[in-house]
């Protein structure tokens, strides 16, 4: 048997090994048989580990949509009373731009957001796909998340509330650049550590100069998270708030301290109710067997015409789905029907590249080139084209996606989600229908010479 002396084809192997691994559904498993009783599942892995100090945790679950699994609808109320009548729709604007922030770093994706206004009653509605833990959802977009740096109030003679025992030091909220989840390297334990911008770095080594070896509490929505001790001058702009945060503790406060205030506070919720899945199961389950069947039309198409180059194109398209799926995991994508349709166009262009090579070889091999010769010409030639046609696709995804938020382009959830799996399954595509049909066109197509 002949050896196998590609490392890049090794690298392809052991790429999709994972991938597979990673892409492995959830499949129950009940045997109740004699003495035989078997209950569990099987399913990909989720990663959880510590390295350097720093605790990784990962759950790879596809993120369905609204149109696929429905979700959760809440309607909240913003409090005007403070707010001039003139300025009311730009404060509600306002609110609903923070609330947009939040819900993106919660992690929900494809996130309906929109705003109401009912007599004097100014609502926010906001729809949340697949969200389980609606409370916490709850408590992230609706809280003020009001950060203050304090020092002691020597002059307080009787202590009632631990807040009113302090004063203002003029550090807030507004001087903070970015708060992120770190961890103490000697514990393990997490903690968040804040950067502040100019300014804010100004004040914090004035004030941290002059409380050397007094208290500097602080504190969130009037609530002491932490009573550090000032040992020495702060200068360089970062600070530490530290506590007895579990994980998903310090990470929410982290969310809340960078999506900022809320311009005007939140009475309550009005309403919260269950939102069934758009298209229904039906219709869901006609397209994903549509899908498959154009998948399974293209594949035969293939191997019909190319014959054993289609074979070869199948199984990197194959690898290409795999490889797609396992991205769309670890990112993760929220997937709804919109995003499904940028997928299937994807793997429309990874087999594009695969017709316009072969194609490219079938010239050169009736030119009289050798099969070897032929291939690497094939490949190099049809190589500007497929170049050219994908960074047009990949630029009109861009634009679709705009990630900048320019508000004179497109700023619809589910168009996003079409733009970000095209933009994804491109890249993919290029990937597959170059790197990996070469490589095993060269070893199982070309006798294995370079």
């Amino acid at each position: 048997m002949k050896k196998i002396r590609n490392p890049l084809l090794w690298f392809i192997i052991v790429l999709t090994a994972i991938c597979i691994v990673i892409d492995l559904p959830k499949i129950p498993i009940n045997i109740h048989f004699w003495k035989i009783n078997v209950d569990t599942e099987i399913k990909g892995p989720d990663l959880d580990l510590k390295l350097f100090g720093y605790e990784i945790k990962k759950e790879f679950n596809i993120k369905e949509g609204l149109d696929i699994k429905g979700g959760t609808q809440l309607v909240l109320e913003a409090d005007m009373s403070g707010i001039t009548e003139s300025e009311r729709q730009d404060a509600l604007d306002s609110v609903r731009a923070v609330m947009q922030r939040r819900v993106d770093l919660f992690g929900v994706g494809e996130t309906g957001i929109q705003t109401s206004q009912i007599g004097d009653s100014y609502r926010i509605i906001i729809e949340l796909p697949g969200i389980s833990n609606v409370e916490e959802a709850i408590n992230l977009i609706g809280q003020t998340a009001q950060l203050e740096f304090r020092e002691v109030d020597e002059t307080a003679t009787e202590v009632i509330d631990v807040y009113a025992s302090t004063k203002a030091t003029g550090i807030t909220g507004a001087d903070l650049k970015k708060a992120v989840v770190e961890f103490d390297q000697s514990t393990g334990e997490p903690y968040i550590g804040i950067e502040f911008t100019e300014s804010g770095g100004k004040k914090f080594a004035e004030v941290t100069s002059r409380l050397i070896g007094k208290a500097l509490p602080i504190f969130l929505d009037k609530t002491p998270v932490s009573f550090p001790t000032v040992n020495e001058a702060i200068t360089g702009g970062q600070a530490q708030i530290t506590g007895t945060f579990t994980l998903d503790e310090a990470k929410q406060l982290a969310i809340q301290l960078n999506a900022g205030a809320l311009p005007v506070p939140i009475k309550g919720v009005v309403e919260q109710r269950k939102i069934d899945a758009t298209l229904g199961a039906d219709s869901i389950k006609k397209s994903i067997i549509a899908g498959v069947i154009g998948l399974l039309a293209v594949m035969i198409f293939m191997v019909l015409s190319y014959g054993k180059l289609g074979v070869i194109a199948d199984i990197a398209l194959i690898i290409y789905g795999l490889i797609t799926l396992a991205v769309y995991k670890i990112i993760p994508v929220t997937l709804t029907m919109s995003g499904m349709a940028g997928f299937i166009i994807s793997i429309g262009m990874a087999v594009d590249s695969n017709i316009l090579i072969f194609e490219r070889i079938k010239e050169e091999k009736r030119a009289g080139k050798p099969q070897q010769i032929a291939m690497e010409l094939g490949f190099g030639r049809a190589w500007d084209a497929i170049r050219d046609a994908n960074v047009a696709t990949l630029i009109t995804g861009f634009i679709l996606f705009n990630p900048f938020n320019f508000s004179f382009l497109n700023v619809s959830g589910p168009i996003r989600g079409f733009a970000l799996t095209l933009i994804l399954g491109i890249g993919i595509s290029l990937f597959t229908g170059i790197t990996v049909t070469r490589v095993l066109l060269r070893t199982f197509y070309a006798g294995g010479k370079k």
